[in-house]
């Protein structure tokens, strides 16, 4: 194979862009402000992005102290501009029909209630009774490497990153370890990587009773960047709540069905999802993320874990209360792809770019996540799905 040129710098660029037997239009764009967003620069690929205003309750949060609770400091109804990037047909139209139904009946009222992101380190022991041993050394030295990590001058340590909590699970002779961490504004993967490392190498297999033999850094027991059951219950990112009571009204003039229909639809379709032992409880959540995860420069990875969800149903008194939970939600609005041009632009359109603006990032993703639940799911409840067929003859692209 030929030497492929690995840098970013201008020639470097021209090299692989005349290597390859390709129209000059993906080539067309300046791109010098995305030089650092990965390797091996070459071009563009561009999205169109549409719009869809939402009407929401807002919660304000902070972390609390020592603990890193999430704690609501307040909350404000607003109205945003959402954008969403993908290609789709007839998403960004059923989007904002949800978004539609939910203004008409007093709009989404959103809640974030966990913020933790994990790394899952393994200690591979001896034998099943020296693993047994680590994992209690470890649960009671959590103080005191909490401690370590903040003083201990270390030139690759992350400062944002904050451990909060340890969860062992002994294997036989190994010894796997959910390490969880707070990193301020920033999805914080490479940040809590760098700190499990130091925590690894740097406290555990120096001060641990017992020599290891192996430490690996990530050994699954989380499921990073894949849908489990660990980041479903105890949630990977912020876990958050969306919700909306949908009246009658508009339920019949917007969404075009009933209340029944939906409940019916909801009665068979969690039937489904446990016959196929699906890691959600929901219709499609994958696609409102992705598409703001693409606006808004999200690591695209993480749309798995991120999509997982819970969704609910309940007739009440004049309407339909619906709900969704995203237990895992890897959002940042700092670091990463947030700071290219683009993505920052469609952040700040939100009022969700730079510092202090995750959690409220959080709430609109849940929310706008939840009106395509609404709608996809109006349609799928009428006689026969019609109603979901004729949207995807009529947006669906190729015939």
């Amino acid at each position: 194979m030929r030497r492929w040129p690995r840098k970013n710098d201008p020639d470097s660029i021209r090299a692989r862009q005349d290597a390859l037997p390709v129209d000059g239009e993906v080539f067309s764009h300046e791109l010098t402000p995305w030089a650092r967003a990965q390797e091996s620069l070459t071009g563009v690929a561009v999205i169109p992005v549409a719009v869809v205003p939402l009407t929401l309750e807002l919660g304000k949060y902070e972390l609390a102290e020592p603990r890193g609770d999430v704690v609501e400091r307040g909350r404000a109804q607003e109205e945003v501009f959402v954008p969403l990037a993908h290609t789709e047909g007839g998403l960004s139209a059923s989007v904002q029909r949800g978004a539609l139904a939910a203004a008409a009946s007093g709009g989404f009222r959103t809640y974030v209630i966990q913020d933790r992101i994990t790394r899952a380190s393994c200690f591979v022991c001896n034998s099943a009774g020296e693993s047994l041993e680590l994992a209690r050394w470890i649960e009671a030295e959590l103080p005191a490497m909490r401690e370590w990590l903040e003083t201990a001058e270390l030139p690759q340590k992350s400062t944002r990153a904050r451990l909060r909590e340890a969860k062992t699970h002994v294997v036989g002779p190994m010894c796997h370890v959910l390490w969880s961490w707070t990193t301020g504004d920033a999805v914080g993967p490479n940040m809590m990587t760098r700190n499990s490392y130091l925590l690894n190498m740097g406290y555990v297999l120096e001060h641990a009773p017992m020599k290891p033999e192996r430490a690996l850094l990530e050994a699954n027991m989380g499921g990073d960047k894949k849908p489990s059951y660990e980041f479903f219950q105890s949630g990977h990112g912020k876990t958050v709540i969306a919700e909306c009571t949908l009246t009658d009204e508009a339920i019949r003039r917007v969404l075009r069905t009933t209340a029944e229909d939906l409940l019916e639809l909801a009665w068979a379709g969690t039937h489904g999802s446990a016959a196929s032992g699906m890691q959600s409880v929901a219709f499609t959540p994958a696609s409102a993320i992705a598409a703001i995860f693409a606006a808004t420069g999200q690591d695209l990875g993480m749309v798995g874990t991120s999509s997982m969800a819970h969704g609910t149903g309940r007739r009440v008194d004049g309407g339909l209360n619906v709900s969704i939970r995203l237990p895992g939600l890897e959002v940042g609005t700092v670091g990463g792809g947030t700071t290219l041009p683009y993505a920052r632009t469609w952040l700040e359109l939100m009022g969700c770019a730079g510092s202090g603006k995750v959690y409220r990032f959080a709430q609109i993703v849940a929310a706008s996540t939840l009106a395509l639940e609404i709608s996809a799911s109006a349609a799928m409840s009428t006689a026969g799905s019609e109603n979901f067929f004729q949207a995807h003859h009529q947006l669906g692209g190729l015939r």
